[in-house]
């Protein structure tokens, strides 16, 4: 493939840009012939900006030569999901019912990402609204992993992980509220981070209604990126306080020592683990002891009691908005609802009450967990990413992919950071490890994934393969 400048990072483009390598203008006709080369192999990108980046990199190249202050990513193509605002463009979130949804503002992310130099390049896919772990939606159709075709590029910021993964982008931003930024990473072998609980801020204005409860307590807007470096500069800038998010604050990245403590756990229960994903984990314990840290496996307290509220609280959040869900999703995300509603009973006062004093039994519980361990690193999913169609062809394979997914909702319920990172490629699928940290503490996240991408490497920008 040569040095090309889609294969570069985030950061290492900001460099170039900079330092006169090359221009911001460059840089974005090498990213749009990526897209053209490969993106009809993958459908990750669903909106290429061919005429205002080309603007924006212009104009980028204009501020530097006149010696403006350059932000840390100037001249940096990134791409945004379609479920995050974009001025002028729609927040859709992958429904054909939502197609003419327009943003009329910027959310602070994107706002963010502006306003450090980058430039918008393209919108990427997911499923509709975002209530599947397979990215097919009914306005764009199917993403496919670049690893293999034909199979899940994870959900639901699978668009991003895919273009990121095959070189269309070399940073992006997404969201999860039960694994979205995780679950991709995963299945494409990039990095990723979920932040704390309002650790960025989160907003459209675009909304129909205002926010779920479920959201309000559990979705997280994130960055997705090659290196894990690039996820670290993505975070810091799009973190801190914003109005118009009443949940949002602004908290110093790196935070005070903490011991260097990891619990492992190779197979979380609730269900099964692929013995190639479990040799994953296994591998990123290694580099974790390689890189001085102490590495017990040992599991964090109540984790099934952790995967029923996170279920229990989606899905009365559902519930309350499922006339409006069955207008505009589309007949894959019904089936998938359908095939995994578990038949919580109709929610009541009483039962809200109690599911959220169990909340925070658990949330009590893992805070003591972690004053002695700090992280906890385990699974993404328990088994390799799945066919197409795969999870809405029966009750018993939807229910399947819920339970390989289960690892990731523990963070999601609390409110926890967790990055992810590959750590390796078994039968011709990345793995990977999950690292939980304590609210508030992405740099002890950031830092063991670091250390793990050290010493197993980068696996991508890789060419789609059949």
């Amino acid at each position: 493939m040569g040095n090309e400048l889609w294969q570069e990072s985030a950061t290492s483009l900001a460099r170039k840009i900079r330092d006169g390598e090359t221009t911001s203008r460059e840089v974005v006709e090498a990213h749009l012939a990526r897209i053209e080369a490969v993106n009809g192999e993958l459908n990750a990108v669903v909106e290429v900006r061919h005429y205002e980046v080309r603007r924006e990199a212009d104009q980028a190249d204009a501020r530097q030569k006149a010696g403006e202050a350059l932000g840390v990513l100037h001249g940096v193509p990134f791409s945004v999901k379609v479920n995050i605002d974009a001025a002028t463009y729609t927040t859709n979130e992958g429904s054909a019912v939502l197609k003419d949804l327009m943003a009329t503002t910027d959310s602070p992310s994107v706002e963010r990402m502006r306003g450090a130099g980058g430039v918008m390049l393209a919108r990427t896919n997911m499923p509709d609204l975002g209530l599947r772990v397979n990215t097919e939606s009914s306005l764009y159709g199917a993403t496919h992993n670049p690893w293999r075709h034909g199979y899940t590029s994870g959900g639901s910021s699978g668009g991003e992980a895919s273009a990121i993964a095959s070189g269309m982008s070399p940073i992006g931003l997404g969201n999860d509220i039960g694994g979205s930024l995780r679950n991709p990473a995963y299945a494409c072998g990039i990095a990723s981070i979920k932040p704390s609980r309002g650790r960025v801020a989160l907003v459209n204005d675009s909304a129909l209604f205002e926010m779920p409860i479920s959201a309000q307590i559990m979705l997280a807007q994130g960055v997705l990126a090659r290196h894990v470096s690039d996820v670290r500069v993505g975070l810091e800038i799009l973190m801190g306080a914003d109005p118009r998010d009443p949940q949002s604050v602004t908290v110093p990245l790196r935070g005070s020592e903490a011991p260097r403590r990891v619990a492992l756990v190779i197979n979380p229960p609730g269900g099964t683990t692929d013995p190639q994903v479990a040799e994953g984990v296994r591998v990123a314990g290694r580099a974790l002891e390689a890189a001085g840290y102490e590495v017990d496996e040992i599991e964090p307290p109540m984790l099934i009691e952790a995967y029923l509220s996170w279920a229990e609280l989606i899905w009365s959040s559902l519930k309350v908005d499922e006339a409006l869900l069955q207008s505009v999703i589309g007949e894959g995300g019904r089936k998938f609802l359908e095939y995994t509603d578990i038949g919580f009973p109709q929610a009541t006062s009483e039962s809200l009450s109690r599911m959220h004093q169990a909340r925070f039994g658990v949330a009590r519980a893992w805070r003591k967990f972690m004053t002695e361990y700090p992280l906890i690193v385990g699974p993404t999913w328990t088994q390799a990413p799945f066919a197409h169609g795969f999870d809405i062809e029966s009750s018993e394979a939807a229910l399947k992919v819920v339970e390989m997914i289960r690892f990731v909702t523990p963070a999601n319920l609390l409110g926890l950071p967790a990055a992810c990172v590959p750590t390796g490629v078994a039968n011709g699928f990345p793995t990977g490890a999950q690292i939980i940290g304590d609210l508030f503490r992405e740099d002890l996240c950031l830092d063991a994934a670091e250390a793990i991408e050290e010493s197993v490497g980068v696996l991508t920008p890789i060419d789609p393969r059949a």
